[in-house]
């Protein structure tokens, strides 16, 4: 009984915190700090950092506990300047949200001065069920119009699983990808929005595979996400340095080898390597929990920030 009662109050502790430090920052942020320079690297943090809270809920209620609009406010209040809200965590997903819930969101991020560095939805576009990518291409077409409504420059989609016991080669996997993003690009082009492929240790795992759908695309409306834990190479680092030249958007990870989470990222390192490489804009970084250990998102997000500010060039 103790234990239910604590679970329950931590989280109402901390929202009426974030409550009252909101109100006391109320002008800190402007509307003017939600105009991204384009000369410039802006952090911001995904969502799914915070998957386990976003995603709970009351048991006798059904009630979701934290929300993306929870989560605002404590952007506000560490005063991080843009946030990336998967779209896993909007009601009713996978559908679209209700424009009412978008209005307030849209509101509540305008009146922060937060940025919107990008969206994301899970598909599988190497499925080898022509039913299963269709339903992945007509949810990214539904996303792309959100994420234009959100003024977010960037709709994170995935090129997808390798099937188990296929029998199809790398290519044949990579063809279904590329067919599915080609029907998407007259979408991204209508509602301003470019489709970023993230590299998630499936088909992409590695800079030449990334290269080989982005070169075969060859559109101005579609790079990649570098997700730097999802390089399944010897050096990681040297996959990513290929990639920057397509990169539109960014998962700065704790770790380099993806699941594993053993070898710890080098900030620095990458942090040279986006500098060097020309990149300018949204930075997203995305912790992660680790399985049996215990997670606390709100340290480790600011933590992750913080080191990669220290090894921002002045």
């Amino acid at each position: 009984m103790k234990t239910i009662l604590i679970e329950k109050t931590i989280p109402f502790l901390f929202l009426i915190f974030v409550t009252f430090s909101c109100q006391n920052n109320e002008n800190k942020s402007t509307s003017s700090d939600n105009k991204k320079s384009k000369n410039e690297i802006i952090f911001s943090v995904n969502a799914y950092s915070f998957s386990d809270l976003l995603t709970a809920s009351y048991p006798e209620s059904n009630q979701q506990l934290f929300s993306l609009l929870n989560l605002l406010d404590w952007f506000h209040y560490k005063e991080i300047k843009a946030i990336d809200p998967t779209g896993y965590f909007f009601p009713g997903y996978p559908n679209p949200p209700t424009d009412a819930f978008l209005k307030e969101f849209i509101d509540k991020v305008n009146h922060y001065g937060i940025s919107i560095s990008g969206t994301g939805i899970r598909n599988d576009f190497s499925h080898p069920d022509p039913k299963v990518r269709e339903e992945g291409i007509e949810r990214a077409i539904a996303w792309l119009e959100v994420a234009s409504k959100l003024n977010a420059p960037v709709l994170r989609c995935f090129a997808g699983k390798i099937p188990k016991d296929s029998e199809d080669d790398w290519e044949t996997l990579a063809q279904r990808v590329i067919e599915s993003i080609e029907q998407l690009i007259p979408y991204a082009q209508k509602f301003g929005v470019k489709i970023g492929i993230q590299n998630h240790g499936d088909v992409l795992r590695n800079a030449e595979q990334c290269l080989y759908i982005l070169e075969k695309l060859n559109s101005e409306w579609v790079g990649l996400v570098v997700d730097t834990g999802h390089f399944h190479t010897d050096d990681p680092y040297s996959d990513i340095e290929k990639v920057i030249p397509y990169a539109v958007n960014w998962q700065i990870k704790e770790y380099t080898d993806a699941s594993m989470r053993e070898e710890k990222m080098d900030y620095k390192k990458i942090m040279g390597l986006i500098e060097n490489g020309g990149y300018k804009g949204f930075v997203p970084v995305e912790s992660l929990k680790r399985k049996n250990e215990p997670y606390r998102p709100f340290e480790r997000v600011a933590e992750m920030l913080g080191k990669l500010e220290q090894e921002r060039s002045q």
